[in-house]
């Protein structure tokens, strides 16, 4: 069984509630519809329903109870929406009667329904852009109270048949923050480790990414990655961790025998902290684009329930993809 058929599988025993905010797109119909048949999610599709209906009839479909369509124009939801928006930042100075008018906001909409408990998660990006997907996330759902902040990870699928005899890994931070402190990069590489072993289903093996590798060059920016590693250490004992390490000598095992022969990460990392988001970014992209993977994400966590962005270039299965992952998250397994 593939990485992406396993996920669906373990999505489908427990199926999910997602609410997809731009429920007019072509492409978030179409993904919805394939979610549904998979029995991985219920989904709500956010958006005016005159288009979403015909969308749906066009493909042979009619709302129901597992594909329904919620327009913030008239919807039921609607005025609870500006109400719970008004209160949860009037202190920022918004008014009810702006409240009332962000409520016919997908994004808002649609993130007051995952903070109201009538979906688990939510999924946007398609359209709108980063920026307003992580705005909404952050200001209405909110960070967990147990999280130390909110950060992002790509879940990087190999090829089948991989060299490496490995399947999948989790890159991390490759969307949202751009330079972290070394405690900042402490706190994602620990997220990223619970979020490899929900996902993968693999005991996490932590490399902290840099130029040098256990000392092999001095600077302010190893520095940072020695620190925030020995904070991981420190702060999660069981969590098999090392750094800093160059990512050839993370990932292939010769090279790390040869670099780090002691480490028990060195050549067999399955997640790769990186120090900041320019090597984050460029490290995925390279990987997805030269290396032949299915990157999937960013996907957020620490958040206090699911919301995760898509590329405005995405494709249905890219959508479907995502809709796996965030019902996954939503689980309480």
């Amino acid at each position: 069984m593939s990485v992406l058929q396993d996920l669906q599988t373990r999505a489908a025993a427990s199926p999910a509630c997602i609410v997809l905010s731009e429920g007019h797109d072509p492409r978030i119909v179409a993904a919805a519809i394939a979610a549904v048949d998979a029995g991985i999610a219920k989904i709500i599709l956010v958006g005016p329903t005159d288009e979403i209906t015909k969308q749906l009839s066009d493909a042979g479909r009619t709302p129901n109870e597992d594909i329904r369509i919620e327009d913030p124009a008239t919807s039921s939801f609607t005025t609870a929406v500006a109400q719970g928006y008004f209160e949860l930042r009037k202190s920022k100075g918004i008014s009810e009667k702006t409240a009332l008018k962000q409520a016919q906001d997908p994004l808002v909409f649609s993130a007051m329904l995952v903070r109201h408990g009538h979906a688990d998660g939510t999924i946007g990006g398609a359209v709108a852009t980063t920026t307003k997907i992580m705005r909404a996330a952050l200001h209405i759902i909110g960070k967990a109270e147990t999280a130390p902040l909110v950060s992002s990870f790509f879940l990087m699928i190999l090829p089948e048949g991989h060299p490496s005899e490995r399947s999948a890994m989790i890159y991390s931070d490759c969307g949202l923050i751009i330079d972290p402190k070394a405690e900042e990069l402490a706190a994602i590489a620990q997220q990223s480790a619970a979020s490899c072993k929900a996902l993968i289903g693999e005991t996490p093996k932590v490399a902290m990414l840099s130029f040098s590798t256990l000392g092999s060059a001095r600077h302010a920016k190893v520095s940072k990655v020695v620190k925030a590693t020995a904070l991981v250490k420190a702060q999660s004992p069981d969590l098999n961790v090392d750094g800093e390490l160059q990512f050839d000598a993370a990932f292939v095992p010769s090279v790390g025998e040869s670099k780090a022969p002691d480490s028990s990460v060195a050549g067999h990392a399955n997640v790769m902290v990186f120090p900041n988001l320019d090597a984050g970014n460029i490290g995925y992209k390279i990987t997805q684009r030269i290396g032949g993977a299915t990157a999937i994400g960013p996907i957020l966590q620490g958040l206090a329930k699911p919301a995760n962005d898509l590329s405005r270039g995405c494709v249905t299965q890219d959508v479907l993809n995502m809709i796996t992952i965030t019902a996954l998250q939503a689980s309480p397994n």
